[in-house]
């Protein structure tokens, strides 16, 4: 019987950590589903499915020495793997501005209230050490529809900060 794991792992972003870990994951004939790979900060992050007949443990067991090497943090739980029921977005929004404290807490919380479901969030800063600019693309579903987004947003969000939210046409088939 198959298990679905989630692994996360963390570590100073360097070349081969990708190769290393899925490298092994082949090796112990583990199939890896959905994966979202990043760099952050000079830090390399993965979040990775994986499926095998293997109990935890065992896995556990065949991460520990491949992450070692590499000086890589991680963590695995036993999830359930829903592959193939993504939520397609239809809104992508975008901020940006000064940045402070509270902008993800304010706009995701204007959001959530609105009915957006998130899909995907992606933040960066740019600007300089003495004028940082946040900037943050959300995307996600609106269940509540478009317009109960914009509202939400034209009360919660500050003159500081620049909101567009953008309506996502996605073609299928």
């Amino acid at each position: 019987m198959s298990h679905w794991y989630m692994l996360t792992v963390i570590g100073k972003d360097r070349r081969g950590i990708v190769a290393g870990l899925t490298h092994a994951l082949f090796e112990a004939g583990c199939h890896l589903g959905e994966a979202t790979m990043m760099r952050l900060g000079g830090n390399f992050t993965i979040m990775l499915m994986v499926e095998t007949e293997a109990r935890k443990k065992a896995l556990e067991d065949m991460i520990e020495p491949v992450t070692e090497s590499m000086d890589l943090s991680w963590h695995l739980d036993q999830i359930e793997g829903h592959l193939h029921q993504h939520h397609l977005p239809d809104v992508c929004i975008t901020v940006s501005g000064a940045d402070r404290p509270g902008i993800v807490a304010q706009v995701t919380g204007a959001l959530a209230e609105a009915g957006l479901e998130i899909t995907d969030l992606e933040s960066d800063v740019a600007g300089s050490e003495d004028q940082p600019v946040y900037i943050m693309q959300i995307e996600g579903v609106a269940t509540e529809g478009i317009e109960a987004l914009r509202s939400a947003l034209n009360v919660a969000t500050v003159s500081t900060i620049d909101v567009t939210v953008t309506p996502i046409d996605t073609l299928i088939g």
